[in-house]
């Protein structure tokens, strides 16, 4: 398995700019929004990086593939609150326009990364 640091992947990058962004806008939200939407989007949107980099340290092919699928899941999530939030008029057209932008280049990314993982079976 390669020894890249995940702090060196794009992908890894990328989601954490996503998860700051989003911290950003929760942070000015009341206490109320903030309490109950603003923590339900920010765990999802931390858990992308999160899971990325649990999987490069996991050390194995099938382990680094089942935690980005993981980080896909809290992409979706992510995409899932983002709605919410609009709906909610918590979030502004410009703030979801600019995180759409931004989930819209990390999903491709994320599968080219799972992509790039290979299948190579890990070797007991």
């Amino acid at each position: 398995m390669s020894s890249k640091r995940f702090q060196d992947l794009r992908v890894y990058q990328l989601a954490e700019r996503l998860a700051d962004e989003i911290w950003e806008i929760v942070d000015g939200w009341k206490q109320l929004a903030k309490d109950t939407l603003g923590k339900q989007i920010i765990r999802p949107a931390d858990s992308i990086a999160a899971n990325i980099a649990e999987g490069v340290g996991r050390g194995s092919y099938q382990d680094n593939r089942r935690f980005v699928k993981i980080a896909r899941g809290s992409l979706n999530e992510t995409q899932h609150w983002l709605r919410r939030d609009y709906y909610r008029k918590l979030l502004t057209a410009e703030q979801v326009n600019t995180l759409k932008q931004m989930i819209n280049n990390l999903s491709p990314q994320l599968n080219a990364y799972l992509k790039s993982i290979g299948n190579i079976p890990d070797k007991k």
